[in-house]
């Protein structure tokens, strides 16, 4: 068994969620914060048997789509106004764990 831990950006959660219902996929999600820009993140927590682990992934890689926004992250630091700058987010960053103990109680 595998643990699939997956964090994408908050707009791209609800559509993966859905995905991965649809497909009969069993999903936890947490709400997180990113450490650069201090965005809304999910984390979705996945458990599946390693066969089905490209499947799962091949999903994210469909719903969770990187694109650019303007911020301004100097503000967020320093309190001070900044020039908006363009930053590349969205899309996933994806953890495959060896799980060595499931239980389901």
């Amino acid at each position: 068994m595998k643990l699939i831990l997956a964090i994408v950006q908050h707009e791209d959660s609800t559509a993966l969620a859905e995905e991965l219902t649809k497909n009969k996929i069993n999903v936890t999600k947490l709400a997180s914060t990113g450490g650069f820009l201090r965005a809304g993140n999910v984390t979705f927590l996945i458990g599946t048997d390693e066969e089905h682990v490209d499947d799962v992934i091949a999903i994210i890689k469909n719903k969770c789509k990187s694109r650019t926004e303007l911020t301004a992250p100097a503000a967020m630091y320093m309190g001070a106004s900044a020039w908006p700058v363009e930053v590349v987010v969205g899309g996933a960053t994806v953890f495959v764990m060896d799980v060595d103990r499931f239980e389901k109680i």
